[in-house]
């Protein structure tokens, strides 16, 4: 089966500074896939070398909400599929949204609990609500693959793991940066662990505890 994303040898960062290096990785199709390590690790540097391999079949979900604040929830979750349609008819949506599209973003919106916000201002959202919209936009995007960074940070563990139960269901495969170790076990086949520049860890989740994790954490 062809991978998804294969990158060899190489390295990622910023101009003038190395963030991780000697990266050999590939991705198959369905695959739950969680990136951990401590902060400044690394992970948000991955997640995007992978999703720029992939971008064309990937719904991003971008560390923070990465809403526009001045938009209704509804405009804010219908631009996940922008792509799909013609200027004039995103142009007309965004003005006069007609009851399919209404129903559509809604149904994204009912997954993550905020169908009855679908017309308030994203930024009168709390930081909970805003991250849930990024994560409807994912969902209404329809794409095989989801690339999440932290995307349940902001919620508890029970509405993570609902979540991301959702994205497992709705997505092919899913590549996310994750903070909370029980969920990543909870949630992935697979396990890639960055420490000190390097993929210092890529096993099954089958195959860990959290106790194999720690190691990841240290400085």
């Amino acid at each position: 089966m062809d991978a998804i994303v294969h990158i060899r040898e190489a390295a990622a960062g910023y101009p003038g500074r190395v963030v991780l290096r000697d990266l050999d990785l590939a991705i198959a199709p369905g695959e739950r896939i969680a990136i951990l390590g401590r902060s400044g690790a690394g992970k948000s540097t991955l997640l995007n070398l992978i999703y720029e391999r992939c971008r064309e079949e990937a719904a991003l979900i971008p560390q923070g909400a990465a809403l526009v604040r001045t938009l209704s929830v509804f405009h804010n979750v219908f631009m996940g599929r922008l792509d799909r349609h013609s200027a004039w008819f995103n142009l007309k949506t965004l003005a006069w949204p007609g009851r399919r599209e209404v129903d559509a973003v809604r149904g994204a919106l009912n997954l993550v609990g905020l169908g009855d916000e679908i017309f308030r201002k994203a930024g009168a959202l709390s930081g909970g609500q805003q991250q849930r919209t990024s994560l409807a936009r994912a969902f209404f995007a329809q794409r095989k693959v989801a690339v999440g960074d932290e995307p349940v940070s902001a919620l508890d563990s029970a509405q993570g793991s609902t979540i991301l139960a959702h994205l497992g269901e709705r997505h092919a495969t899913t590549i996310l940066a994750l903070h909370d170790v029980s969920l990543a076990l909870a949630h992935s086949t697979r396990i890639i662990g960055l420490n000190r520049g390097l993929i210092a860890l890529d096993a099954p989740a089958s195959a860990l505890r959290a106790a194999d994790l720690a190691p990841l954490y240290e400085a």
